[in-house]
């Protein structure tokens, strides 16, 4: 009875809640239809914000590309041109391409101009030096910039301004021949600047980037065996088809030499790595990528380069005073030095020996120093490396057996160098121990900057802060180890990574008010402020911009520090890029932040490299956006 009873409520209360749930059914649609209406209007809203948004992006670009034509600097006048169409192309295709061709104009100018000065620099160093070695920065490659740009967008457009560089060379016959003659295996200008062009299709099309390369591999170069092993890891075939063509022609040529092998030996051995010998013992190594491991090559390809090499290298010398290869008969007893393991490894037994016989042959014909040599020059990719402690012994050695107090002054600061490369503080007592004053404090300078450099590389946060603190650096150079040192501590010590800012500000404000290193490096602590204090980050672009407009130098994009060293025996330049210094990157956060704000701000700058840099780099982040 009672379960009935109980059954019978429980159908009442059910019976209710469906009766009271029962008027709101009706209403369930149209709450629905609010919703979906609801949406829509915040998208058009959206829309339409982003629509206006865009638009003034591209009226400020078309604004600047008008001030541009007026701007008296012909770097900064191509440069913006070039930035300018690059970012306006997908809006606006013809007008893009017409300022791609200003800009060409006046990178033409501005390379001819950069080549005469570097030529200039380097002849009065040689006048200074008694024509001992030189250390100059190359010009900058402007005609480059913006072939990079239009060829990524229009490949005709690329092709036009190829050509152009072709005319020219064919203009300057002569230079260009005695270019080759210095340096037979660099690539022509036009060429070279192809196979740049192809290396970054390369990611994105290969097809496309052999249409660009092929025409630049007629000619072993450098450059093209760079390219074609970054071309081995997308097509290896095609890579070595093009490979075994270069295989032929160095056989070919009577003026393929020992340095031509060391290039042929790199796709095979050492990918992206270049060593070259000259006659007096000097030499040359450069590296276009860490990646240097052997790849895996058919047996019979490099089968095929042992056969070229030895054909070159067994070649018969030429009579005393009449050699004109690139490496002469000293580069060429190194370069046999450094191959042989390769030889005794790979080869067949009779052309190895082959290879011993001819070094051993040509030993009596070079100085004792360059049949004793073992440094890394003849080891980089083949054998170990010297070990830092080996070297060591080695310098020590020659220290103790020094005669003059300049040798030994040269010594001690191959010395420091050594320990800066182990990161170990004590290379500065090396460079105490220098006799020449000048020298001395020259050193000092230099070693303690690349202390830091090492210090950052290792993420030695407390190394950084004792170079920052007492080492020989200017104001600038503590103010960025000071901020490499907080951006390292960003994620695990807020509050030191935020003094170690507040220690950079005190630095970037005793820098002189005139140098163009003091907006640098305010800029760089607006950067280092983003993550941490978004409000203070503000305040520090506007004290840049304050500071970059007492200064005539700053750009606003040519962020780095840089160190030189230059002796009698030794010129060094050491840089490193600080993106940090420069204005695209924090008006490209900002811009996210507070587009108009950003603006705003952008009119603050009374000089046109830093306000035209600052409107781009805020346009691109507005119209590089991906539309939903």
């Amino acid at each position: 009875m009672f379960r009935h009873s109980l059954l019978a409520l429980v159908c009442v209360f059910a019976f209710s809640a469906a009766a009271i749930a029962q008027p709101s059914e009706p209403n369930k649609p149209a709450a629905r239809n609010v919703t979906n209406t609801t949406k829509p209007a915040k998208d058009a809203e959206a829309e339409r914000v982003m629509k206006e948004r865009r638009e003034n992006a591209q009226s400020l670009l078309i604004s600047l590309a008008a001030d541009a034509v007026r701007f008296n600097d012909q770097t900064l006048r191509a440069r913006t041109q070039a930035r300018i169409a690059d970012v306006l192309w997908s809006a606006d295709p013809d007008r893009a391409r017409s300022l791609f061709r200003k800009a060409w104009e006046s990178a033409e100018i501005v390379d001819q101009e950069g080549q005469r000065k570097v030529e200039e620099d380097i002849k009065q160093q040689k006048a200074r030096n008694g024509g001992g070695s030189v250390s100059v920065m190359g010009a900058p490659n402007i005609r480059g910039e913006v072939l990079r740009l239009a060829a990524r967008r229009d490949r005709a457009l690329g092709e036009e301004f190829l050509g152009k560089l072709r005319i020219e060379q064919q203009q300057e016959a002569s230079d260009s021949a005695d270019r080759a003659r210095n340096n037979p295996l660099d690539a022509p200008e036009a060429a070279a600047q192809r196979l740049s062009l192809a290396r970054q299709l390369l990611d994105t099309d290969v097809a496309r980037a052999l249409q660009f390369a092929d025409p630049a591999l007629t000619n072993i170069t450098r450059e093209g065996l760079d390219f074609l092993s970054y071309l081995r890891d997308k097509d290896a075939a095609a890579a070595d088809l093009r490979y075994s063509a270069f295989l032929a022609k160095a056989d070919a040529d009577l003026l393929s030499d020992a340095n031509t092998v060391s290039f042929l030996s790199s796709y095979i051995f050492t990918p992206h790595m270049f060593v070259t010998f000259t006659n007096n013992g000097g030499n040359s190594t450069s590296s276009t990528s860490r990646e240097n491991l052997p790849p895996n090559v058919p047996a019979q390809l490099r089968d095929a380069f042992f056969r070229t090499a030895g054909d070159i290298l067994l070649r018969p010398l030429a009579p005393p005073g009449q050699d004109q290869t690139s490496a002469g008969v000293q580069g060429k007893y190194l370069m046999l030095k450094r191959l042989q393991p390769l030889f005794d490894q790979f080869a067949p037994r009779e052309l190895a020996e082959a290879i011993h016989a001819q070094a051993d042959a040509l030993a009596q014909a070079v100085p004792e120093d360059a049949r004793q040599r073992d440094d890394n020059s003849l080891r980089e990719g083949i054998r170990p490396p010297q070990t830092l402690d080996d070297r060591e012994k080695i310098l020590q050695d020659r220290i103790d057996r020094a005669k003059t107090s300049e040798e030994r002054d040269a010594l001690y600061l191959q010395m420091a160098r050594l320990y800066v490369e182990k990161g170990d503080i004590r290379a500065r007592d090396f460079v105490a121990k220098i006799d020449d004053s000048d020298l001395r404090k020259q050193a000092t300078s230099f070693i303690d900057t690349s202390l830091v450099m090492r210090a950052i590389d290792k993420k030695d946060v407390d190394q950084i802060f004792q170079l920052a603190k007492d080492g020989e650096l200017t104001h600038f150079q503590k103010s960025w180890a000071f901020l490499q040192a907080a951006k390292l501590l960003v994620k695990t010590d807020r509050e030191k990574s935020l003094a170690a800012i507040e220690e950079a500000t005190a630095e970037a404000r005793r820098i002189e008010e005139l140098d163009p290193d003091r907006p640098r490096a305010m800029m760089g602590i607006a950067n280092a402020l983003l993550p941490l204090d978004r409000a203070r980050s503000w305040d520090a672009v506007y004290e840049a911009i304050k500071a970059a407009n007492s200064s005539d130098g700053f750009t606003g994009e040519d962020g780095l520090i840089r160190i030189t060293m230059q002796s009698k025996g030794m010129s060094s330049i050491r840089s490193s890029s600080v993106a940090e210094f420069n204005v695209a990157g924090i008006f490209t956060e900002l811009a996210k932040e507070d587009y108009n704000r950003t603006v705003e701000l952008t009119r603050g700058f009374q000089r046109e490299a830093p306000r035209a840099s600052a409107t781009i780099a805020i346009a691109r982040s507005v119209l590089d956006e991906k539309k939903n």
